[in-house]
């Protein structure tokens, strides 16, 4: 019979030498007393969730339901632990310790928690899309607003100081956009993916006629609500509609902020081409999305994030982003990484969701607002760490001759 202290357990599984404090609900601890990192297993569940789950599913699972803990800023423990997660462990060591853990006879055998995400359908179709979206986005307006504060826009912003607030990040993220796509009043945007309608709202105030489509119900109905609210109804619309389906063309500028990772690997292609399809000669797309690091092979998102966050999503290297957009006729004039500015939107989100935390756990559920803390934690440290990186990306549609109409330079 195994006569190891859970502590023990689990603290040598994550390594010996690791700033970590480990308490356990059987009165055992283990790890520095000084550790700037304490986590507590509060019950024999946690240890039955990494055993089946070992790595960051197994961990966010018992966080989300919380069996287990962090003492301290969440923050904190994630960039402390980021060399040492147990995702990181050789497989060998993980079926280690899940035989440990199954040596101790637990009794709780832990059930899924109940936000987690099952989907059915084939993925990227637009049924599954559809749920996927709605699986996300369609939790509560109220709880989003506390995220993300009035600006109500779930996208990396850009800080033009390192002492601006998220508002003006937030609004200086789309005039930025809109000074890329040279919008000028009369033109006509369309805004795929567009969320509660923060761009629209922007370049319709600015006298552009924007259209924005959205696969959340709830974003749609909000974001509508807020145009005729603000006087905006004869410039700006959002309309429920999946961005395959919309019936117009011809626009003079498209903006795609945030989308491109619910788009597959395979669906790429048909991504661009319809986003092509839809501008006129000399037109143009600004393509914002998380990317990977490296163009390798497109990238799962992590197993907590696809369960928990964005099911089905998949990160691509900006080069391949590149090279499918140039193949399907675009020429790029333009890209830059906006990594260290999504480190900020992340903390600054962070903060405002743990000032409405009671609020948020009374609105959601305590199991969602966990899953919110913990991926927007997490999120903050992978941009830090330079694991994953966020994009922009200026395309044109040339007219028959071969002409962009763009500025001999940028003018934004």
């Amino acid at each position: 019979m195994n006569t190891r202290s859970v502590a023990d357990i689990f603290h040598r599984v994550i390594g010996s030498t690791a700033p970590v404090r480990i308490t356990a609900y059987d009165g055992s601890v283990a790890g520095p007393p000084d550790a700037a990192v304490a986590l507590r297993l509060r019950s024999s569940r946690a240890l039955a969730y990494l055993a089946r789950a070992p790595g960051s599913l197994g961990l966010a699972r018992a966080y989300i339901t919380g069996d287990l803990d962090v003492d301290g800023p969440l923050h904190t423990a994630l960039s402390e632990l980021a060399d040492l997660t147990l995702h990181s462990i050789p497989r060998l060591a993980q079926l280690r310790f899940a035989g440990e853990l199954f040596g101790a006879r637990l009794k709780n055998r832990a059930s899924i928690p109940k936000v987690e995400y099952r989907g059915n359908g084939r993925p990227h179709s637009k049924r599954r899309d559809a749920q996927v979206i709605s699986h996300h986005y369609d939790v509560s307006n109220r709880f989003y607003s506390w995220i993300l504060g009035p600006s109500m826009t779930y996208t990396c912003a850009v800080y033009p100081s390192t002492d601006a607030s998220l508002e003006i990040a937030q609004h200086t993220k789309h005039q930025l956009i809109f000074r890329k796509l040279g919008l000028r009043p009369g033109m006509r945007l369309l805004d795929v993916g567009s969320g509660w309608g923060g761009m629209v709202m922007y370049a319709a105030s600015l006298g552009v006629y924007a259209l924005g489509v959205t696969l959340s119900r709830e974003q749609a109905q909000w974001a509508q609500k807020e145009i005729v609210e603000r006087g905006l109804t004869e410039f700006g619309e959002v309309r429920h509609l999946d961005y395959r389906d919309v019936p117009e063309n011809g626009f003079d500028a498209v903006s795609s902020i945030g989308l491109t990772e619910h788009i597959g690997e395979r669906q790429l292609p048909a991504y661009f081409a319809r986003l092509y399809a839809k501008l006129r000669p000399g037109g143009r797309l600004l393509n914002h999305c998380i990317t990977q690091p490296k163009s390798l092979s497109p990238k799962n998102v992590d197993r907590f994030i696809d369960r928990y966050v964005f099911p089905d999503g998949e990160l691509h290297g900006i080069g391949h982003l590149i090279t499918v957009m140039t193949g399907q006729n675009f020429e790029v004039w333009h890209e830059e990484n906006l990594r260290e500015h999504y480190v900020r939107t992340l903390a600054d989100w962070s903060a405002n969701l743990e000032a409405h935390w009671d609020e948020a756990v009374a609105e959601v559920g305590e199991q969602r607002a966990r899953v919110w803390r913990l991926y927007m934690a997490g999120s903050q440290v992978g941009f830090e760490r330079n694991n994953i990186q966020l994009h922009q990306v200026l395309g044109v549609r040339l007219d028959d001759r071969g002409r962009s109409s763009m500025p001999l330079r940028p003018d934004w």
